[in-house]
């Protein structure tokens, strides 16, 4: 990328940056440093946060689900939804969403010659103009069990009514059979001091919620187990080398829910 473009930090190449893409402009890297200053674990969250994402598409795959909406995508990265969806069945369908240009741009030249899949710009603010957009009626299914994919995007909707309304329509418009994945940012990590290190160099406004808050976007859901539990705590697999405990607890909540 021309790091001579006086590009603004995103949310997006921040975690880009942390993954070790190379999707990032220099602002990026300075709020992805400022994060880590105040916050040591933020790469290694990152990074736990996309395995975490990666074995829950799996198990929804393993279990017959064959599409998935992914709001919040983000920039293209290694182990996207769609790679391992299609490793377990050729025909898995994926969406996703972002409301970054950018971020739709690089998905939609990866995915060129893809047929199952595609990357859309929406708000996921707007949760029926996702679902009514073309792409998405095109591909997905609406009588068949989806994968609904937000992974590390609610603390990006810090109004609680709002949050916990988009997530109940999204929900809503899912067959009973679907599957509601999240992880979110964990309040019992991110102090006062640490979240201000990341409004400060960007324009996107965030809030971490609790455990008991993450909990509450799956009512009315069966929680598969082991429930919203720590980032590195869902079913984490034989070679996966989980960081040392550290002072800052969880770094987020994770949790994967069936619609009845």
């Amino acid at each position: 990328m021309d790091d001579r473009a006086p590009k603004p930090a995103t949310a997006a190449r921040i975690y880009d940056y942390y993954l070790g893409g190379i999707h990032n402009f220099p602002a990026d890297r300075e709020a992805a440093r400022q994060g880590i200053a105040v916050y040591p674990f933020a790469r290694a969250g990152a990074q736990a946060n996309r395995a975490f994402l990666g074995r829950a598409v799996r198990t929804l795959a393993e279990a017959g689900v064959r599409q998935f909406l992914d709001l919040g995508s983000g920039l293209p990265t290694r182990g996207n939804v769609h790679e391992i969806a299609q490793a377990v069945a050729a025909d898995a369908r994926v969406v996703y969403v972002d409301i970054d240009p950018e971020a739709v741009a690089e998905g939609q030249q990866l995915l060129d010659g893809n047929p199952y899949a595609t990357a859309i710009r929406a708000d996921l603010r707007e949760p029926r103009t996702v679902l009514d957009h073309p792409e998405v009626r095109r591909l997905l299914d609406p009588d068949a069990p989806t994968g609904l994919l937000m992974a590390a995007v609610l603390h990006f909707v810090p109004d609680d009514n709002q949050a916990y309304a988009v997530v109940e329509q999204f929900v809503g418009a899912l067959r009973p059979g679907s599957y509601l994945v999240v992880s979110h940012a964990a309040a019992e990590s991110f102090d006062p001091p640490t979240q201000r290190a990341y409004r400060q160099p960007t324009a996107t406004p965030a809030a971490s919620r609790t455990r008991a808050g993450v909990t509450r976007f799956f009512a009315g859901l069966e929680l598969l187990e082991p429930g919203v539990v720590g980032l590195h705590e869902w079913h984490v697999e034989q070679d996966e080398q989980p960081p040392a405990q550290d002072t800052h607890g969880p770094g987020g909540w994770v949790g994967v829910a069936r619609k009845p």
